[in-house]
């Protein structure tokens, strides 16, 4: 939602009668590709076993409802189906509305989504990237073409921000999963390179969130309200700090990782507010 509100508030600052359905119904295929990329992995990671050796945490690990209820896999998977082509019908719409320009935004999304368990999460750098292509590139600039008809290079830019921001998210939460994770075949970024590389890109994406939006201030690119997205960054340092120091063990400080999804959440709500201003 947060990224959608990003990409809305960029289209709002060049063309301000944008359509609410329109906008309404960004946000719907939105919060379906999430529910479908979420219910499919929560189906897939049943059916590998994983779900079975993970230990849950308020913040990974899974729900654990389907370990409990066995009986309900088959629907959750038509769920994730189900929200998928819902999603594939509004892009369909969007594509008649929009023309074919938005074509690439949508096959990645319905790409990225049907390979995130089984392909995806056994390549540690497309899955380190993964989170913000789908929320800080696809949902950013997604939002902002099917509410102006064009493409703003200013929402490739800003959209880095939320990029950044979404894969130190799941780059955290795969620590307390990550000897799970490594029994049942995936090879995402803390399990090929370790923890002290991991804690190393966390700091480097922080750090270049920090540079962009100060960079973006400065030349004038987002107006001077912005700074007031920097203020959740001591956050992330906190973050930092429990992942450097807990390691996988960091599920049992939920703090840490609470603090890393706050960063997430309020500094593209922060930008969209400021930018609306």
């Amino acid at each position: 939602m947060a990224c959608v509100f990003l990409g809305a508030s960029i289209a709002i600052s060049s063309q301000p009668d944008i359509s609410i359905p329109i906008l309404l119904l960004a946000l719907t295929g939105a919060l379906l590709a999430h529910i479908s990329v979420n219910t499919l992995n929560e189906y897939f990671d049943f059916k590998s076993g994983l779900d079975s050796i993970t230990i849950k945490t308020p913040f990974s690990g899974g729900s654990g409802a389907l370990p409990q209820h066995p009986d309900n896999a088959n629907m959750v998977f038509y769920i994730g189906i189900f929200s998928l082509l819902l999603t594939t019908l509004i892009g369909c719409f969007f594509l008649s509305h929009c023309g074919l320009r938005l074509l690439p935004i949508g096959l990645i999304g319905i790409g990225l989504i049907l390979t995130y368990t089984q392909y995806i999460n056994k390549r540690p750098i497309i899955c380190l990237l993964t989170p913000g292509v789908g929320f800080g590139i696809l949902m950013v600039v997604g939002t902002q073409f099917v509410l102006t008809g064009e493409y703003l290079a200013k929402s490739f830019v800003i959209g880095v921000i939320p990029f950044l921001l979404a894969n130190n998210l799941l780059l955290l939460n795969q620590y307390p999963d990550i000897q799970a994770d490594a029994q049942i075949g995936r090879n995402h970024f803390p399990i090929a390179y370790g923890f002290n590389l991991s804690n190393f890109i966390y700091g480097l994406f922080t750090l270049l969130t920090m540079l962009i939006i100060t960079a973006n201030v400065l030349i004038g690119y987002l107006p001077s309200q912005s700074w007031i997205a920097l203020t959740p960054m001591p956050l992330a340092c906190v973050a930092l700090y429990g992942a450097i120091k807990h390691k996988e063990c960091i599920g049992k400080h939920p703090l840490y990782l609470a603090s890393n999804v706050a960063v997430v959440v309020s500094i593209p709500l922060l930008l969209s507010i400021a930018i609306l201003l």
